[in-house]
Parts: structure tokens; sequence; C-alpha cells
């Protein structure tokens, strides 16, 4: 990863990696992914703060500390109690004529798409009964063509034969780009390595929010733009939060679409993770945020890449593993008669802390040649990454639960009440981070940039 960003291949010796892998019960070297992804995201953050105050610190990651990071949802307690599940009642696997399929129905529009398709009613029984008599790729593509969200299971060999996956092969594990000139912004120093820098959190669900709050965590003034019409899960929110503020930003109307080039002025970082042209689709893609704010560092992340047949599907993680391969060769070696995805979401988390990695080398960059830069990576990149880490043989191994990880849990008081949260997995011998601001409802600040956010 330190060597396709181009950075000093010095930096790594500051780098300890504790491994310990297997930690979680999986075939796959999850834990392997977790520690490579969170140490570079740290050693980016220690490289800038060499770099902005001339002093040198060291990283630290263990596997355990970072395979449990990648689940800080699973974990997430408010008031000493787990949330509410958000996940809706259809969503799930189903049996289809030829196979299974994965239905993503957490958000509205997504699950009215599968009942009009399917014409039945809103019961799990109903579109179990309507699904076993339908072809699962093809119920898969209607679907899409709805607006909904859904993935057949697919082992390797069918999804390697799939005409995306040829250019999800194709591209690297991501891609940090020249966008357009600016002059170079050198950083002043500060008590902390990304005070001062302003980010703007288009994302929704796992992985972009985590890229947020990986920024905030190190001292960014982080906020978290949504608006009143589109959906979220509190749990979520509520995990991916922490450290942000929380703005109203309605992009359909002229009034919003001002506010948002207001705020990206003065911004340094731009994150979205909506489906590929939606925000484009309002005038906020990479070329014109840059032309807006020249030294802007952009990421563009997506499901399935920027290039091929599925370049514009949505997706989440979970469906990305299924068509994948991913929780059909989980299942194979579980020797169950259907899917097994992984233990955590972890193309989710992995691409999160690759997009906070992707943006402080972006952010290094632009201080020393100066100019615009473009992140852009994909949960299908992540995952095919993942698969090539090799196996693991440790489905029997013990799945952690709260009890066994108290020794990572913090505490801090919230709007929502209060919260238990996963720690940090990344050590950092001068600038340990930690969240200066609780998590809050979507919408709860105005948005305006703070005047002073130390």
């Amino acid at each position: 990863m330190w060597s396709l960003a181009g950075e000093p291949p010095d930096a790594l010796d500051r780098v300890t990696l504790h491994a310990d892998d297997p930690v979680l019960p999986s075939i796959y070297r999850v834990g392997r992914a977790a520690t490579a992804t969170t140490a570079a995201s740290g050693l980016a953050v220690s490289e800038l703060w060499r770099q902005r105050t001339g002093r040198v610190q060291t990283v630290a990651v263990h596997t355990r500390n970072a395979a449990i990071a990648f689940r800080a949802e699973r974990y997430l307690q408010i008031d000493g109690a787990p949330p509410q599940d958000s996940w809706d009642s259809l969503a799930g696997y189903y049996r289809t004529r030829d196979g299974w399929i994965q239905l993503h129905t957490n958000f509205p529009a997504h699950k009215q798409a599968v009942l009009d398709l399917l014409g039945c009613e809103p019961s799990r029984e109903a579109v179990k009964s309507a699904l076993q008599s339908l072809d699962g790729e093809s119920f898969e593509e209607a679907l899409f063509a709805r607006g909904g969200c859904g993935g057949a299971l697919r082992s390797t060999e069918a999804w390697q034969a799939h005409p995306h996956a040829s250019e999800v092969q194709a591209l690297p594990l991501f891609e940090i780009d020249r966008l357009g000139d600016a002059e170079p912004e050198p950083l002043e120093p500060a008590d902390r390595p990304l005070q001062g820098i302003k980010v703007l959190d288009l994302t929704r669900v796992i992985a972009g929010p985590v890229c947020g709050r990986e920024l905030a965590s190190h001292g960014a003034t982080v906020m978290r733009i949504a608006a009143p019409h589109l959906p979220s899960l509190e749990r979520l929110v509520i995990e991916t939060g922490r450290g942000k503020l929380a703005a109203f930003v309605d992009l359909r109307s002229e009034e919003g679409r001002d506010r948002l080039r207001s705020l990206i002025r003065e911004a340094d970082v731009f994150v979205q993770g909506y489906r590929p042209g939606a925000v484009s689709s309002h005038g906020f893609g990479p070329e014109e945020v840059a032309d807006l704010r020249p030294g802007i560092v952009y990421v563009s992340l997506s499901a399935y890449g920027r290039s091929g047949p599925w370049s514009d599907r949505r997706g989440f993680d979970s469906l990305v593993q299924t068509v994948t391969g991913i929780a059909h060769t989980g299942g194979v070696a579980a020797g169950t008669d259907g899917p097994k995805p992984l233990p955590c979401q972890a193309l989710d988390h992995g691409s999160g802390f690759l997009a906070a990695f992707g943006v402080v080398v972006g952010l290094l960059r632009r201080a020393r040649e100066g100019g615009s830069w473009h992140v852009r990576l994909s949960l299908a990149q992540t995952g095919r990454w993942i698969e090539s880490l090799g196996r693991l043989d440790a489905l029997g191994f013990t799945d952690p639960s709260a009890d066994d990880v108290r020794d990572r849990l913090g505490t801090q008081s919230s709007p929502f009440g209060e919260i238990t949260h996963v720690a940090s997995p990344i050590e950092l011998s001068e600038t340990p981070p930690h969240w200066h601001r609780p998590p809050v409802p979507l919408g709860t600040d105005p948005p305006e940039w703070p005047t002073d956010d130390r």
C-alpha cells in the first residue's frame, strides 16, 4: 500500500505490526487485512505530522485490536445495552429456482422495488414463496433496473467468468491521481496531525463514514452532510458519527447546492460514497469540485469500481461478498448448503481506512507539490485484495463477544445517551487518536464551518 501510494520507503521503519491472527472465525485473513489498512492509515498520519512539525512518531497496530475495530458496530451500546436492530425484516438470503439471492431492503426505496417486482405482500414468507420459482441472476438484473439492490450468490469461478470481474481485476487496490493544478499548501505546526483540515463527508452506511470518522480521530473538522429526505440507519449514524458535525443540505434545491458550494470553497477534502453519478448529477463531480476549490482532495468510493458494466450499480459490503464468490467460498468451507459471509463488514471497514489513507496521502502531495487529487476505490477492489491474502483454517475459532473485548471499549456521553464504542486500533506515540466530539443526530449542526475548532 505504501509503495503503491509512492511514499518514502524509510517511513516503514516506524511501523510495528503485532500479528496474532486469527482473531475472528473465517477462512479469510480478515485480521491481516485489518492490520494492514489501519496501519497504512496511521503511517500516513504520522508522515503528515512529521512534515508539519518536524517531529517523528512511531506507529503500532495489534491484529486483535484492528480486527475488533472492523466490527465496531457489533459492539456499540447505548446506556449499557445494544441499540435497536435496524435490519429490515425482508433483508437477507432467499432460495431461488437455481440457487440463492440476497436482498438489501434496509432503505425504503430498495424494499419497495422488491415488492413491486415480485407483486407480493411485505412478509418474509411471501417473498420466499415468490422467489422460489425465479432465476437468481435474472431477478438480480430486473431488480437493479427498478432501482433495487440485491445480488445472486455466485461461486468464485462464476464471478471470474462475469464480464465485470475482469474490469475489477484490471484496477489496483486504490488510485490517487492528480485532478488539477493548484499551488502547494504546506501545513503549519499544530497540536494534532489533521488539525485545521476541513472534510465534507457525503456518505452513508459504513465504508465512507468510517473514512470521516478516522480523519476526525486525528483532529480534522469533519462535517457529515445529509438531507431530511434521505434514509439512514441510526445505529450506524451513531457508530460512525464520532468526532463529526452533522448538517442538512438538500442538493435538490438551488439554495442547497449554493450552500454546498460555499462549504467546498473552504474545505480541504470532499468524500462521496453515493451511487456513481448521483453527486455528479447535482454538479459536484471531481472536476467541478476542483474548479470550486483548487487543492481539494476528492474521494470517490463505489461498490464495483470506476469502469465496466456494473460501474454504476448500487451495492453494499454483503452484496459484494455475495456476487464475487466470497460468501459462496465461505459456505463451501463450512459445509453448508448456502452462503457464509465474512465475520465482519471487512470490505466496508477496509475501504474506509484505505480512503482515509488516500486522503492523507493526497494532503501530503498537496503540501509538497500542489495540485488537486482524486482518490478512487471500491468495495469490489478491496474484496479482491482480501481474497488475495490467502486462507486460514479458523472457521472454528471463537467469535469474540462484547465481554471478550471489554479492554477495547470506551465510553462517551452523547445526545443519544452514554455510548460504549470500540477504541481506535492505531497507536501513535505522540498523538494518540481520539474523538473530542460525540456523535449527534443528523442535521444537528448548521451547514457552516466553525470559526475555531481546536
